[in-house]
């Protein structure tokens, strides 16, 4: 499991601030794998603040009155103040969401301009790498509290809040931008775990057209695509690094070195090793061959 936070003068208590027009209290981010205990949060009487939950992989359950709505990735999450907050986070399900909270004289008036309504808790907006960078920067904005750290992350939320409206009233998207948007995706997260069909139900497209879209617009399968992402990683990390073959194969999304090798020698025709060696040992003649003809 992985957690990351954030808090406003790392006062980790209920938040309520009306002096400013938008004010960020904290935010945070979760991410289950392995063999966890779930998480479950309940606030029966909610929170003084606002929340805003990213689910940007895997599915969360929220509980909104007594029925279990499953929130899949490319969804937003918004509780109002006060309001009972029940949802858990299943380790199955793979869940990586991102949460702030928030609270100001103006949060009513700027969420309705940017069209979000205490009457809608669930928002399809997508998976875009803008929403995860803005919400890792509020993080480390609270975290590092550099002076105006406060402004900061009160614009880096107005920016969130505008990058979602956009999302929610832009016209759907054509072939060619879902395939731009999928490729800019999965070079980001090659080494990760990404499920095709989690990511297509995301995107509001079938797995099997997805699959054959990007085929037609790449010449390659998802799958195919992140594979080749991963080698050229790895025969980088041969040429330029000396980190173990156990160490690259983690680090391009393998966690079993053995199969990494298989799928590195049906791709290059050597194992990682003589891949190394033979890149060390062309090096080293290019080296002596330009020394030898500088030297006459």
């Amino acid at each position: 499991m992985y957690i990351n936070s954030g808090y406003l003068k790392n006062a980790k208590i209920d938040f309520r601030d009306i002096s400013r027009p938008l004010a960020v209290g904290s935010c945070g981010t979760y991410r289950l794998t392995g063999q966890l205990n779930d998480i479950p949060v309940h606030w029966p009487k909610g929170r003084l603040d606002y929340q805003l939950l990213y689910v940007a992989a895997g599915r969360a359950r929220f509980f909104f009155g007594r029925e279990e709505t499953v929130v899949e990735a490319g969804s937003m999450v918004l509780y109002s103040p006060l309001e009972e907050q029940r949802y858990i986070f299943r380790t199955a399900d793979r869940p990586e969401v991102f949460w702030v909270h928030f609270s100001g004289s103006d949060v009513k008036d700027i969420l309705h301009c940017y069209r979000m309504t205490n009457r809608q808790h669930v928002y399809c907006t997508g998976t875009r790498s803008e929403f995860r960078w803005i919400f890792q920067r509020m993080m480390l904005e609270l975290q590092l509290c550099k002076p105006m750290y406060e402004e900061m992350v009160s614009s880096l939320l107005n920016d969130l809040l505008l990058l979602i409206c956009r999302q929610l009233e832009r016209r759907p998207d054509t072939v060619q931008d879902m395939m731009v948007e999928a490729i800019a995706y999965f070079s980001e997260h090659y080494n990760r775990d990404i499920n095709i069909s989690d990511y297509a139900r995301a995107h509001h497209i079938s797995t099997n057209h997805f699959i054959r879209s990007l085929k037609q617009y790449i010449g390659m399968t998802p799958k195919q695509y992140i594979a080749s992402i991963r080698m050229t990683n790895a025969r980088v990390l041969l040429e330029n690094s000396s980190y173990s073959i156990a160490q690259i194969a983690a680090f391009v999304g393998y966690g079993d070195p053995l199969y990494f090798g298989r799928l590195f020698k049906r791709e290059t025709g050597m194992t990682p090793s003589q891949y190394r060696r033979q890149f060390l040992r062309a090096e080293a003649e290019g080296r002596a061959k330009e020394t030898a003809d500088s030297g006459s």
